[in-house]
């Protein structure tokens, strides 16, 4: 590219030069001094010396003319030689490889050693707790702890607080689940609804009572159904600081099986719909339900404004010793984080759940007497047995002492005199009774706690920020500056246990159709984004508003709610009852027909070389898609694109900031095809059998591949021709092994195909990077070796099976609960492998009775290598990596697709206990540097990752649960 613009500059200047001294010449010519006018007659001698002069000036510009031809040509060319494909054409090694020939160009950018410094630099504060240490250390023994099972005995004395006394916060609030047990609308009806109507007018009962919101999904819902009047109120109440909206995001996120993309996109959509209708703006964030946390959230969060934030899920045993060292609130830190610029004040609830038995104290049997909806004639009652009772003048003194009780030992557990008692559960506050039973009962212990001077304690009704501000003020800090003593953490909280072994990692797999869904709608929303703003912007500076449908960002935003909302931490992570599942799969493909029209609009307008002429239709669309779903619960179905001798156009997208060099795979219906670019140019391709099953072909039906670059969020379009260039379409080659199993194979005449009966010998497929060898017997990876290095990385993939177990607790779609260590998969016949090798791709298939693993190994011209590994599996079945690695040692979980630290799983963790969850990827350690010794596994949707059996040091990648 630089060589171009010197030619081109260099051209321009020449060309300058010429024009400038031809009108010097001419000028000359005009003001010679020595020229008279006669009459209008020219002396002979002069009229010779113009003629002599005329001609050297056409002289010249023939020249000139001729330098500029020369310069295009040559920058033409420079162009063909930059842009253009590889002036060479795949060639057939004698050792059976194909050989793609390298570009005249380099791919990559170059790395400076300076865009990594910070993470080589002197690292600040080390935080005091890391949670990579914690879990080595914590016995999880699950100790009897009294009346807090899960805990210890907590003492005081009376006067501690003579200096200080205990100010408490009661945060009332109601836990919406955007759908589980019922619909998102049958929720709304039946409950939430009844809930904000009630909450506006109970509110504004009494100016001292507060409430906390967090599902923006459900208020946005509620808002479009209320009048003026109610809004108005609204936005007072919010003003006035009585109602507050935590975290704001359209949902309360799950946290392992989610990408940063959808939490941030969730997060936008919710704190957007803040601003624009009551002005407001989140400063704090809750959590209370979420099945663990990753340190992607309060990150987002920090990055969001927000200066503190409230967990509730957390291990048992981490709460336990959090609580035993005064650890329960403290600075979370990201690991890569240098200082402290990612820091947020964090929060965890102590005890086992957000429910109001489980808020007040260390006792869930004293603190469920002050439920008051559970007064005695109610639906709810006390599982302890001992009902709660009405406040009233003669009870008032013992009742109060009681609960003052269960605060000054909670806050025993807490480095400050400020207490945070949440005052709610799910679905709360959906009947005007409990409205008034919860707030006028707890008016008047407040009222008698407050005054008695020598009890040291202020009580009242408060928002969640109400508590984090009295704590700053009480700690001389800033919101969001760490308070003094208070220690920072770094790492996660994976895997939750909530008692015993029973480790939620269940739902990491649980309905992975689904999780895969979420998948293909959040890469079509962000294309959908990127091409419809630049078609708008492009209509706009071109005055063609008018003719593009503006319309189309109404489903742009539909579809971010739904992918928001599908984000709950009972949709994507699969936990919900089946007909709710059924209603987000609606949701998710009615989004993505949506985007898959925004797409085409936006490309067919980007296309056109004449803008004007485009015309929106949307009954006949200028483009169809490359696949479709005819139902939510549907595998997708790929277009065949049918040739015949008038061109087919295939226009690609690039939705990467960056340029992409990639091969592209489309079906055709024949063979015999011949690939352009938008010019006319040919290209090399390779052309495949399309596969129905292990051994059948589907006929008429053809995988022709291609690679292709194209721009940074850039389109390209590609011309399909019926026909055939010999040295340009390349067939693959096709070796099946059946092990001896009689079963009958397709064969092409255009593909090449061998059949082995019987064969065990280990093979090799390979590019010009690497070699990659696998098992005759099974198909599966053994080895990887870099054709620069000569060490040799052992893979030795292998499937393990975990059983149930026979007990009352089984694994579901919430827990992991196998009957011991994962045992070797054995299949009652051989697999059945195939092996395809083409000059951009070869790939493995190996087809087991129960599952079928794809690994594909890519040939690129100048692009990184590149390993692609697939299964789809049925049950509790996984792949497993083993490489001799030392007893606990694993790799980072992704954490919603942001890298972590190393995780080093305790030995004595239960199966099921040692899992994380990898959003997107993990990482197979190797005894070398990273370089050298890992391999790294991508996969299309979430799954587990962890050790299989203890003292293996082996990854493994769960891609389905017992619910599928």
């Amino acid at each position: 590219m630089k060589l171009k613009k010197q030619v081109t500059v260099c051209g321009a200047a020449i060309f300058c030069v010429a024009v400038f001294s031809l009108y010097l010449m001419l000028d000359r010519v005009q003001h010679d001094p020595t020229r008279h006018q006669n009459g209008g007659n020219f002396p002979r001698s002069q009229i010779s010396v113009l003629q002599n002069r005329i001609e050297q000036l056409e002289q010249l510009l023939e020249e000139n003319h001729e330098i500029i031809s020369h310069i295009k040509d040559s920058v033409l060319e420079l162009t063909a030689n930059v842009e253009g494909p590889p002036a060479l054409l795949p060639y057939y090694m004698a050792n059976g490889s194909w050989v793609v020939p390298p570009e005249p160009r380099p791919s990559f950018f170059s790395i400076s050693p300076q865009d990594c410094q910070f993470a080589l630099g002197v690292r600040g504060q080390k935080p005091e707790l890391q949670m990579l240490t914690v879990s080595e250390e914590l016995p999880f023994d699950n100790v009897d702890g009294g009346v807090w099972k899960q805990g210890f005995d907590i003492s005081y004395s009376p006067h501690d607080w003579d200096t200080e006394d205990l100010q408490v916060f009661v945060v009332p609030h109601s836990h919406n689940d955007p759908g589980w047990l019922k619909t998102f609308d049958k929720y709304y009806t039946e409950q939430t609804q009844h809930i904000l109507n009630n909450m506006v007018s109970k509110l504004q009962e009494d100016p001292r009572r507060r409430f906390i919101w967090a599902e923006v999904s459900f208020f946005a819902k509620w808002w479009d159904n209320i009048n003026a009047q109610k809004r108005a109120a609204v936005r007072r109440l919010v003003g006035n600081g009585q109602l507050e909206i935590a975290t704001g995001g359209w949902v309360m996120p799950d946290e392992a099986n989610s990408h940063y993309f959808a939490l941030i996109d969730q997060l936008i959509e919710g704190h957007q719909w803040l601003e624009k209708n009551l002005g407001a703006t989140p400063r704090s964030g809750w959590a209370v339900d979420p099945f663990g946390y990753s340190p992607t959230m309060p990150y987002l969060l920090r990055r969001a404004n927000l200066t503190s934030m409230l967990i509730q899920r957390v291990h048992y045993a981490i709460k336990k010793h959090f609580a035993a060292t005064h650890s329960l609130e403290f600075m979370w830190r990201q690991t890569w984080d240098s200082d402290s610029s990612t820091d947020i004040f964090c929060h965890m609830m102590p005890f086992y759940s957000y429910d109001v038995p489980h808020t007040c104290g260390p006792d869930p049997k004293i603190c469920c007497q002050f439920d008051f909806k559970r007064l005695p004639g109610g639906r709810i009652n006390c599982p302890w047995k001992v009902p709660p009772r009405a406040i009233t003048d003669t009870n008032v003194a013992e009742r109060a002492g009681l609960l003052l009780d269960q605060y000054r030992k909670k806050s025993r557990l807490f480095r400050s005199n400020v207490l945070l008692v949440p005052l709610g559960d799910d679905f709360r506050y959906d009947k005007p009774q409990e409205w008034d039973a919860q707030f006028f009962n707890y008016q008047r212990l407040f009222d008698f706690l407050n005054s008695k001077p020598d009890l040291h304690v202020q009580a009242q009704f408060g928002t969640l920020s109400d508590y984090f501000d009295a704590l700053y003020k009480r700690t001389g800090v800033e919101p969001g500056a760490q308070p003094p003593g208070f220690p920072v953490l770094s790492g996660d909280f994976f895997s939750y246990a909530d008692r015993e072994d029973h480790y939620w990692t269940g739902y990491y797999t649980s309905r992975p159709f689904y999780k895969s869904l979420d998948r293909v709608l959040e890469a079509h929303l962000r294309g959908a984004e990127i091409l419809y703003s630049l078609a708008v912007a492009h209509a706009r500076r071109s005055g063609l508003a008018s003719q593009y449908p503006l319309s189309n960002f109404a489903l742009l935003t539909e579809a971010r709610r739904t992918l928001g909302l599908f984000q709950h931490h009972d949709a994507i992570t699969g936990t919900a009852k089946e007909a709710v599942v059924v209603d987000y799969g609606i949701r998710l493909l009615r989004s993505l027909v949506n985007l898959k029209q925004v797409i085409i609009n936006a490309a067919h307008y980007l296309v056109l070389g004449d803008k004007k002429s485009y015309h929106f239709d949307p009954e006949s669309p200028f483009l169809q898609m490359d696949d479709t779903r005819l139902n939510h619960d549907a595998l997708p179905e790929r277009t065949v694109i049918q040739l015949d001798s008038s061109p087919r156009y295939v226009v690609l997208f690039n939705p990467l900031e960056q340029e992409r060099l990639s091969v592209v795979s489309l079906l055709v219906s024949s063979p015999r095809v011949r690939v352009l670019t938008e010019e006319g140019q040919p290209l090399a391709v390779q052309v495949s059998a399309h596969w129905s099953s292990a051994t059948d072909m589907v006929p008429d039906v053809y995988q022709v591949s291609v690679p292709v670059r194209l721009p940074a969020l850039g389109l390209g379009v590609l011309q399909l021709q019926l026909g055939l260039d010999g040295p340009r379409t390349l067939p693959s080659s096709v070796r099946v092994y059946l092990h001896g199993r009689q079963l009958s194979v397709s064969r092409h005449e255009a593909f090449p195909l061998r059949i082995i009966d019987s064969g065990t010998s280990d093979f090799a497929l390979s590019n010009r990077y690497m070699q990659v060898w696998f098992s005759g017997l099974t198909g599966l990876l053994k080895s990887i070796r870099r054709l620069d290095e000569e060490q040799e990385q052992r893979v030795d993939m292998e499937f393990l099976i975990y059983g149930t177990r026979s007990s009352k607790d089984k694994s579901g779609a919430y827990l992991f609960l196998p009957d011991g260590e994962a045992k070797p998969y054995v299949p009652k016949d051989p697999p059945v492998l195939r092996i395809t090798e083409g000059p951009f791709f070869s790939e493995v298939v190996a087809y087991y009775e129960h599952v079928h693993q794809v690994v594909r190994l890519y040939n690129l011209p100048g692009a990184a290598p590149a390993v692609s590994e697939e299964a789809a599996p049925a049950g509790q079945l996984l792949p497993h990596a083993g490489h001799g690695l030392p007893p606990g040692r694993t790799e980072p979980p992704h954490a919603a697709c942001c890298p972590g630290p190393g995780r080093l799983q305790p030995p004595r963790w239960p199966a099921g206990g040692d899992l994380g969850p990898a959003t997107n990827a993990g990482r197979q350690p190797g005894p070398g540097p990273r370089a050298q010794g890992q391999q790294e596994n991508m996969q299309p949707f979430p799954s587990p990752v962890g050790t299989a059996n203890p003292g293996q040091g082996a990854w493994l990648f769960l891609q389905t649960g017992s619910h599928v």
